[in-house]
C-alpha cells in the first residue's frame, strides 16, 4: 500500500465521524429515531442511521482510489452502484419499515451485479466448465453475498459489535491480503471502509451516542462480501481467511437462525437469541463486544494466517476455527425459544395520579445528557 491510500484513509475517517455527528442532530428531522420495545436490546429512544456517513465517506474514498489507480474501476462499478442500492433501501427501512421481499430483491440483485463483474468462485475448477457447473459457481456466489450481508445486518444488534467487526475484517483482510501478490487493491479497499467504520465507532461505542441502522450494516456486509470474493478469484485460500476471520458473526447467525427454522420459527420476527445478545444481557454491551474482539484477536486472526500460510489444509483449518465458535453459541443457548417477560395485572387497588405530560423531545434530550443507551435487535435473523 501507498501513502496515497492511508492519506485517503486518514481524510475518510475524519469524514466519517464528522458525518456522523451531524447525521446524529438531524436524526429527529429524518425520522431516524430507534423507539425501543420489548424485544430491543436498548432502553431509551437513540439515533440511528448514524451507517450513512460510513456508506458517504467509504464511497467517496473507494472513487478517490479508482481514480488514481490504486483500485480497479470495475470493483469501484461494484461498490458503488451495488452498495448505493443496498445502503438507500436500508436507509428506507430505518426510517419505516420495508418488507422483506423488497429488501431480498435489492439485496440478491446487488449481489448478482457484483458477481457479473468480478466473476464468481471458482468451486470446481476447469470440471466446472466442462460439465456445464458454471452456472452453479454463480449461483452460490450470489446466494453467498446476499446472505453475508444479511448476516451483518443480524448481528447488528449491540452497541459497537457490527462497527468493531467491520474494522478488525479490515484490518485483518489487509494484513492477510498482503501476502497474496496482486491483491494490493484489496487491501486499499478494505483500509479505507475500515477507517470510515472507525469514524462512526467513536461515536457507537458503548453507551453508544448514535447506531449504525440497516443502511449501515447492509453496506459494510455488501463491501466486505464483495472484496471477500474478490479474494477469492486469487485463491481459495484467501476465501477461506476471509471467512475465518468472519467467523464469529457467521457461525453465531447461521445457527441461530437455522436452530429457529428446524424449530418451525418465522426467521423474519425479530428475537433477542443470538449468542451475542444472551451475552450482552449476562455481562453487559461493553464486556461482550470486548469479548467478540479478544476472540477475534487470540483465535481467528491466527486460524486466518495459518491458512494463508498452509493453503492446502485452509478447508481443515476453517472447520477447526468454527469449532469452539460452534460449541459457545450452544452453551450461551443461542436459537432457543425466547422466553419474554409477562407483566401480570395487579389484583389489589390501583390509585393513579396525572402527571404532567413530557415531551418526546425532552426525554430524549435526557437520554442523550445521561448517555444510557442499550441497542435494537433487527428485524430477521
Amino acid at each position: 500500500m501507498t501513502a496515497s491510500t492511508f492519506a485517503i484513509a486518514a481524510a475518510a475517517l475524519g469524514v466519517s465521524f464528522l458525518l456522523t455527528l451531524g447525521i446524529r442532530r438531524a436524526a429527529r428531522g429524518l425520522g431516524l429515531i430507534d423507539i425501543p420495545n420489548e424485544r430491543s436490546s436498548h432502553a431509551v429512544p437513540t439515533p440511528t442511521g448514524g451507517g450513512l456517513a460510513i456508506v458517504v465517506s467509504a464511497t467517496a474514498a473507494l472513487g478517490l482510489l479508482a481514480a488514481v489507480g490504486l483500485v480497479p474501476a470495475r470493483l469501484f462499478l461494484v461498490l458503488g452502484p451495488g452498495g448505493a442500492a443496498v445502503a438507500a433501501v436500508g436507509f428506507i427501512d430505518d426510517r419505516k419499515t420495508l418488507s422483506a421481499r423488497i429488501r431480498l430483491f435489492i439485496h440478491f440483485a446487488a449481489a448478482a451485479w457484483a458477481v457479473a463483474w468480478i466473476g464468481p468462485v471458482d468451486l470446481f475448477g476447469t470440471a466446472g466448465e466442462a460439465s456445464g457447473l458454471q452456472w452453479l459457481n454463480y449461483a452460490v456466489s450470489t446466494v453467498g453475498i446476499a446472505w453475508f450481508l444479511n448476516m451483518f445486518n443480524f448481528m447488528d444488534g449491540i452497541d459497537a459489535i457490527a462497527a468493531s467487526e467491520a474494522v478488525f475484517l479490515c484490518v485483518g483482510t489487509s494484513l492477510l491480503a498482503l501476502y497474496s501478490a496482486g491483491v494490493s487493491y484489496i487491501a486499499a479497499s478494505v483500509v479505507v471502509i475500515g477507517a470510515t467504520s472507525a469514524g462512526f465507532l467513536m461515536w457507537n461505542w458503548p453507551p453508544a451516542k448514535i447506531f449504525m441502522g440497516d443502511v449501515g450494516s447492509g453496506y459494510v456486509g455488501f463491501a466486505l462480501a464483495v472484496l471477500g470474493l474478490a479474494s477469492g478469484a486469487h485463491s481459495g485460500s484467501a476465501l477461506c481467511a476471509c471467512l475465518i476471520l468472519a467467523g464469529v458473526f457467521v457461525v453465531d447467525a447461521t445457527f441461530t437462525l437455522l436452530r429457529r427454522f428446524v424449530r418451525g420459527e418465522r426467521v423474519t420476527e425479530p428475537h433477542r437469541t443470538h449468542a451475542f445478545q444472551l451475552l450482552a444481557q449476562r455481562v453487559g454491551h461493553r464486556k461482550a463486544t470486548m469479548t467478540v474482539a479478544l476472540v477475534n484477536l487470540v483465535w481467528l486472526l491466527p486460524c486466518a494466517l495459518a491458512s494463508v500460510l498452509m493453503p492446502e489444509n485452509a478447508l481443515w483449518i476453517t472447520l477447526l476455527a468454527y469449532g469452539p465458535l460452534l460449541v459457545g453459541a450452544f452453551a450461551l443457548g443461542a436459537g432457543r425459544p425466547q422466553v419474554l417477560p409477562v407483566t401480570q395485572p395487579s389484583a389489589g387497588v390501583v390509585i393513579q395520579f396525572r402527571f404532567a405530560r413530557t415531551s418526546e423531545r425532552s426525554v430524549f434530550a435526557s437520554t442523550q445528557e445521561h448517555g444510557v443507551t442499550e441497542r435494537k435487535v433487527h428485524d430477521v435473523g
